[in-house]
């Protein structure tokens, strides 16, 4: 078995991210979609402190790019759509290739047997009542929750009423998709061959046994190297799912078995680049994929990072919204952010370097926030 050493995991990793090429000068619609393939989705996420998580990653990645791109893949003109919403590592952007290889799920989630417990009951006893929901969205054309008078009177984030319920079933198994996002992001249903291209909907669906397959194999290839875990944790499969896809793949010689100080079971993608040197500099959001399975990101960088949003502020550590600041090809500091759109300001609220962090890194973190700003139309970075 071939033994790599922790550095250069690191640095497949990276490269496997779509981290370590030069930025270009003017990211357009081509750099974006290729980003999208080497991560395959961006996580979408409410918190807005900042801007929404689903933006950030092909900032980290390609610099000042145009966000209007993004918002016309994912809820343009159905003409210059290129990624739909569903669940796969979580709510998602993800490129069309990938929805015959997800409708295993949406199958499972119309027989009711996969979803959150107070949404399976609109697979069973409850399906009349979401049926009706979808015949007047037919009928109707677009409809967000707030539109549907069953639903009126409810508030907040959280509350969800039993029409938000049934809508959230329709959507995880596959009888509506996202048609566009208004206000504050809130979701507008349609139903599936009014929003996703007419060739993608005729796309024959996979046998499920060969959708785990090719959905484990872009996994693979998005790590570049990971442990069975990380592999199956990426479209949120699950172990009886993932272990026969892995072991064909293996004996495909797709995946090879090598052998990782402090890991158990790696694998490496045969197309995985091996970089000498990663040049890289990146903040990253908590979403991102390169760090979202934290213990990943432990082994890999020496870097234990945990989201506080959720903590209380006397308790937090590091702040509420924590970006890690990616160096070369180390995570060398922890920087809490917040965009002041009435001030025009990016607020740093802390700065936390790590004890190895380089000599350049505060300065490399003043330019890479200097750079993010502008990308987000503010005029000044404020330092704490």
């Amino acid at each position: 078995m071939e033994k790599i050493g922790l550095p250069l995991a690191r640095r497949i990793a990276l490269a496997a991210q779509g981290f370590g090429a030069r930025r270009p000068d003017a990211p357009g619609l081509g750099h974006l979609r290729r980003t999208l393939d080497h991560v395959q989705l961006h996580q979408i996420d409410s918190v807005n402190v900042l801007t929404r998580a689903h933006y950030l990653p092909a900032f980290s990645r390609l610099g000042a790019y145009d966000r209007g791109d993004l918002d016309r893949l994912a809820w343009g003109a159905r003409r210059q759509r290129r990624l739909f919403e569903y669940w796969a590592h979580e709510a998602s952007l993800l490129p069309f290739a990938l929805q015959p290889l997800l409708r295993w799920r949406m199958e499972s989630a119309d027989r009711g047997e996969s979803g959150w417990s107070g949404m399976r009951l609109f697979a069973t006893e409850r399906r009349a009542e979401a049926m009706a929901l979808l015949a007047r969205i037919r009928a109707e054309g677009p409809m967000a929750t707030s539109d549907f008078e069953s639903h009126k009177g409810q508030s907040g984030w959280w509350e969800w009423s039993d029409t938000k319920r049934a809508l959230e079933w329709l959507f995880w198994a596959g009888h509506i998709t996202t048609a566009t996002r208004r206000g504050s992001f809130e979701r507008v249903y349609d139903v599936p061959e009014h929003v996703l291209p007419s060739d993608v909907l005729a796309l024959p669906t996979p046998d499920e046994a060969d959708a785990h397959r090719a959905l484990i194999e872009r996994a693979a290839r998005a790590h570049g190297i990971a442990t069975e875990k990380e592999l199956r944790d990426y479209f949120r499969q699950s172990p009886a799912q993932a272990r026969p896809a892995i072991d064909e793949l293996a004996r495909q010689g797709v995946l090879i078995p090598v052998a990782v100080e402090g890991w158990r079971h790696a694998w490496l993608h045969r197309d995985a680049r091996q970089p000498r040197r990663i040049d890289a500099r990146a903040l990253l959001a908590p979403f991102d994929p390169l760090i979202w399975e934290r213990d990943r990101t432990e082994r890999l960088f020496g870097f234990r990072y945990r989201i506080e949003i959720y903590v209380p502020a006397e308790k937090r550590t590091h702040g509420y919204y924590v970006l890690p600041f990616l160096l070369g090809d180390r995570l060398v500091a922890r920087v809490d952010l917040k965009a002041d759109r009435t001030a025009s300001a990016l607020m740093v609220r802390s700065v936390h370097l790590e004890s190895d962090a380089p000599m350049d890194a505060r300065d490399a973190l003043s330019e890479e926030l200097h750079v993010m700003a502008g990308w987000l139309g503010l005029s000044s970075v404020n330092m704490r």
